[in-house]
């Protein structure tokens, strides 16, 4: 499980989390079918199985090759005044930030570019993404995944998270969350099926126990001890 504590208290009661290996997936694979042949095995009753946003996103067909994107004269000049963060390039990058303007839009990402400028003037940090909205913000520039050949990919965010997860936990009869995670605290819950509670998923999984690297873990089996 790597050098992370499994186990993490949460509301006084003390849970495992179960990272699961898979292969490394393409557009060619489909998440149910992932989850039945690595996960289901492994689960329990009550168990709760977590998701990466990215690796959906990629049996969607939503990582983009660098070398066939088509980079505007927006996203080159946008992407000079993303602040700098500690969890990755984001949107830092013409190329991220040019998915960025085709999943929400040229007139939206300008709005949220003087919003977030408007933001910056007051102390505040977080209007841009407020504004350009969560397809925006899951954007993952060329070489956040150390894992050929999505290092010189974007990876856009998957599609529907919500109605995937609920999809999934109809089908596997265990709650799904789909999660956006970063090696710094940062938890979200982007999608969840099945009953799973928001706040707990994210306080369960706030320290990334499947890892950010070439760990090839994208499911996780949350489990309550004892």
């Amino acid at each position: 499980m790597g050098s992370k504590n499994p186990e993490i208290s949460v509301y006084g009661n003390t849970f495992i989390r179960i990272p699961v290996k898979t292969r490394i997936l393409s557009p060619e694979d489909d998440m149910l079918e992932i989850i039945r042949e690595y996960a289901l095995p492994q689960m329990q009753a009550g168990d709760i199985i977590t998701i990466s946003e990215s690796p959906l996103a990629i049996t969607q067909g939503r990582a983009i090759p660098v070398s066939e994107l088509r980079i505007g004269i927006l996203a080159e000049v946008l992407s000079r005044f993303v602040a700098k963060v500690p969890y990755g390039i984001g949107l830092r990058s013409p190329s991220s930030m040019q998915c960025a303007i085709d999943e929400t839009g040229r007139l939206r990402i300008l709005f949220a570019a003087a919003v977030g400028a408007v933001g910056k003037l007051l102390g505040r940090k977080g209007d841009f993404y407020r504004v350009a909205g969560m397809q925006a913000a899951l954007v993952d520039a060329a070489t956040t995944s150390p894992v050929p050949p999505y290092n010189e990919t974007v990876i856009k965010g998957p599609k529907e998270p919500q109605k995937v997860a609920e999809s999934l936990a109809k089908e596997i009869g265990h709650p799904v969350a789909i999660m956006d995670i970063n090696d710094i605290g940062g938890s979200w819950m982007i999608g969840g099926g099945g009953g799973v509670n928001k706040h707990f998923i994210e306080m369960a999984m706030k320290d990334n126990p499947q890892g950010q690297g070439d760990e090839l873990t994208p499911l996780c089996i949350v489990r309550r001890k004892g």
